[in-house]
């Protein structure tokens, strides 16, 4: 990608509305002031449902941006043609819809979508509008993904026989009260699926599927899913999914906000002949072959709206559009439709006082030796042994 820096002073900024300014959208709001400092992009609107503070304006102090609770009237005052959807999960699909309407450009936010219909849906009026929309899948953008992919098709670790992804993290009790919607597979009747899986993990389960080159819907074939909780939420927050792909090839990936250290998630490419690990958070891949000493490198990434807007200046291929991510909205479907999360028994669990600021979670007894045999196996729970856990039936999408 052509370096902001390199560009003329005179190009205009490409005027962007920033929807959800709070929680995680305070990571693009600190991204969208370092690209508007290299005037690749300019804030000109912020629709929250309370206008941010001067103080939490202070960086853009001198124009600062239009403010609204209205997405769409906003989208008409600025003139904006880029949107970035950082809102619950349950009204990506109104938002985007009301973007595509106006032929606004987006980043959307991870998952896209809550279900697999309104994941249509949006696809439907991307596709009508003409407009891009780039999945904020951060780790796409990694330089380590098209490395991996590369070596792969080169034989240097033989045939891929199966695409693994572990994630231990810590989560304790606030953090399932941060919003109404934390933790919810469903809220005043709307579907939203805030599952482990689905959105503190789902970067895992979407890279293992993207470096197993089956990442389309079309690759699904079927998919088991294990899910449980060990807090008290109504979504899963312990949980694992195998899916079998076009040509028998297993993705699986195991995942959890119990764990009792808290570790860098991963994905694992086994091969024939040898493995790929990519730490994806981290861009640090290791190789692990016959033949061969192990491998660590450590790789760039490209920045999922400076791509969109290189996309729109100058046609660059975007790194995660919506057809990209099909399979795992294949998998948040299954998530969404399968039973209600499985409670853990009390004996499968302890209480500890160690979370963030001395906040109390709930630590799930051997489950970071279970993650990473998920990974290294791609087993789900119940095959592994986990005293609490069941098979699930095949889910066919």
């Amino acid at each position: 990608m052509k370096d902001p820096m390199a560009e003329s002073p005179s190009e205009t900024p490409l005027p962007v509305v920033l929807a959800g300014a709070r929680g995680h959208g305070r990571r693009h709001l600190a991204n969208i002031r370092r690209l508007q400092h290299l005037r690749v992009v300019k804030l000109v609107g912020i629709c929250d449902t309370a206008p941010l503070t001067t103080d939490e304006l202070d960086a853009f102090a001198g124009e600062p941006p239009e403010q609204s609770a209205d997405f769409g009237a906003l989208l008409d005052s600025t003139g904006a043609r880029a949107a970035i959807i950082c809102t619950p999960i349950q009204t990506h699909t109104g938002l985007a819809l009301t973007a595509a309407a106006r032929g606004v450009h987006l980043l959307l936010e991870k998952p896209p979508a809550a279900t697999w219909a309104d994941y249509v849906r949006t696809a439907e009026a991307v596709s009508a509008a003409g407009i891009a929309c780039q999945v904020g899948f951060q780790s796409f953008g990694s330089h380590a993904v098209p490395a991996i992919k590369s070596l792969v098709r080169s034989g240097a670790i033989g045939e891929v026989t199966g695409v693994g992804a572990a994630g231990a993290w810590i989560r304790d009790d606030a953090y399932f009260r941060r919003a109404p919607w934390a933790g919810r597979r469903r809220l005043d009747g709307s579907d939203v699926v805030d599952g482990v899986l689905t959105n503190p993990l789902a970067h895992a389960v979407a890279t293992a599927l993207e470096l197993a080159g089956r990442g389309r819907a079309d690759d699904v074939v079927t998919m088991e899913t294990e899910l449980f909780r060990a807090h008290d939420i109504e979504a899963d927050d312990t949980s694992c999914v195998r899916v079998t792909t076009e040509g028998g090839l297993q993705v699986t990936a195991a995942v959890t906000l119990c764990a009792e250290r808290a570790g860098e998630p991963y994905v694992i490419v086994h091969g024939e002949r040898g493995r790929v690990v990519l730490w994806y958070k981290q861009d640090r891949v290791l190789v692990q072959r016959a033949g061969h000493g192990p491998e660590e490198t450590v790789y760039g990434r490209t920045d999922l709206l400076e791509n969109l807007v290189d996309h729109l200046a100058r046609s660059a291929p975007l790194l995660v559009p919506l057809e990209r991510v099909g399979a795992f909205m294949r998998v948040v479907e299954a998530v969404r439709t399968a039973p209600e999360p499985a409670a853990l028994p009390a004996r499968a669990w302890e209480t500890r006082e160690d979370g963030a600021d001395g906040g109390v979670r709930r630590t799930v007894h051997g489950i970071d030796d279970l993650v990473t045999a998920g990974a290294e196996t791609l087993s789900l729970f119940s095959e592994l042994g986990a005293p609490w856990a069941r098979a699930d039936e095949v889910i066919t999408p």
